[in-house]
């Protein structure tokens, strides 16, 4: 991809491409280059100063792709990483790229779907200690109030392809019935990470019937579709040719089984020693 300027795609891991999956069917002419952190995953359970070092690295990897803008894909990174890579480094290193995230898109539409305004937000440890999702709905819609649990099985569970087993029953039953203590009117869930739309059908299966369940894929897509009408200064140096380039910093043939699962379609992966 010497002469591209492809879309750079960032993850810990697998998630992101659950993300990348909306955005090629929504912007399917651009050239995109996913960065999965395999080596190093999961993110969750690390420190803040951990995921930006982790997230900095990836990124000025990217950039030294030549991309000129960067989704972070990956809830952790986006609520332990991205503010301080937007405001302290971009500035000094890369003043004429762009860094975004998926928390923001979310929360600016989020309130919309509740009724009650009553959300339920589902993430990992790391995204629910950071509190970036009550923070952010709460800028945005001052009146909702917002239920937190930390699913710490779910990724394990996913990544180890047992997402359809009895386990997997046990721990989305489990952790759906806590949320919903905090709160019998919660009408909206969130599933803040973007491995879980791989477990939407238990989710769907163990939550009350008229709960929205919201994922975060078509959202950071419809939302990437209108940053770049807005931003025509990026827009124009991102190259079309439908390219998907992916990279791991693990096996590669173990992140394009399971990487196809999570796209949806086949991966073919390179190998990257950061």
């Amino acid at each position: 991809m010497d002469a591209s300027q492809p879309i750079g795609v960032f993850d810990s891991g697998y998630g992101g491409l659950t993300v990348l999956k909306e955005i090629t069917a929504k912007l399917p002419a651009y050239d995109y280059l996913y960065l999965g952190d395999n080596a190093r995953a999961p993110y969750g359970p690390r420190s803040y100063d951990t995921v930006y070092q982790y997230t900095l690295e990836c990124v000025q990897w990217l950039f030294s792709q030549g991309c000129s803008l960067v989704i972070l894909a990956c809830n952790t990174a986006s609520a332990k990483a991205l503010r301080s890579i937007q405001q302290k480094d971009l500035p000094r290193i890369a003043p004429d790229k762009r860094v975004l995230g998926v928390i923001r898109p979310t929360t600016e539409i989020i309130g919309h779907l509740s009724p009650s305004g009553h959300i339920g937000v589902l993430g990992t440890a790391g995204t629910v200690s950071s509190q970036s999702y009550p923070i952010e709905i709460n800028k945005f819609f001052p009146e909702a109030n917002v239920f937190q649990h930390a699913c710490s099985m779910w990724v394990p569970l996913i990544e180890n392809n047992e997402y359809e087993g009895h386990g997997a029953d046990f721990f989305v039953k489990k952790d759906i019935h806590e949320l919903l203590k905090q709160s019998p009117l919660i009408d909206t869930l969130l599933l803040a990470c973007t491995h879980y739309p791989l477990m939407y059908r238990k989710i769907r299966e163990y939550s009350p019937a008229d709960m929205k369940i919201v994922s975060q894929g078509e959202i950071v897509a419809d939302s990437l579709a209108g940053y770049l009408q807005r931003h025509p200064e990026i827009e124009s140096r991102c190259s079309k040719n439908a390219q998907r380039v992916f990279y791991t910093t693990d096996a590669p043939e173990d992140f394009d089984v399971h990487g196809s699962v999570f796209f949806g379609g086949p991966v073919s992966s390179r190998r990257l020693s950061l």
